[in-house]
């Protein structure tokens, strides 16, 4: 997977969260200033609402990943057609550097 690809994917995760956490977090206080009774309620719904977008982005990752593999496997039928040896997956590409581990 490309380095921007990545990055893009980590930064729009961040940007959820962060917005979730925000609205959340607004939703709460609101809440708890309007009726202090309410402010449990408001604290699990945000809370439920966090956790549903937690496994959503679990999903988007696996359907992503899966699209990935499939992508992978027309890419090697296609160089296979061509008579090409196609290389082997891999999830992250290995560069070879030297600089004193």
């Amino acid at each position: 997977m490309h380095p921007a690809a990545i990055a893009g994917t980590a930064a729009g995760r961040l940007l959820h969260y962060t917005v979730s956490g925000v609205v959340g977090g607004l939703v709460l206080r609101g809440a708890a200033q309007a009726a202090p009774a309410a402010k449990p309620a408001a604290r699990r719904l945000l809370v439920n609402g966090i956790a549903g977008g937690i496994v959503a982005a679990r999903w988007l990752s696996g359907a992503a990943e899966e699209a990935r593999l499939k992508a992978g496997d027309v890419l090697a039928e296609a160089r296979s057609s061509l008579g090409e040896e196609a290389p082997p997956p891999s999830a992250a590409e290995a560069h070879a550097h030297d600089h004193g581990h």
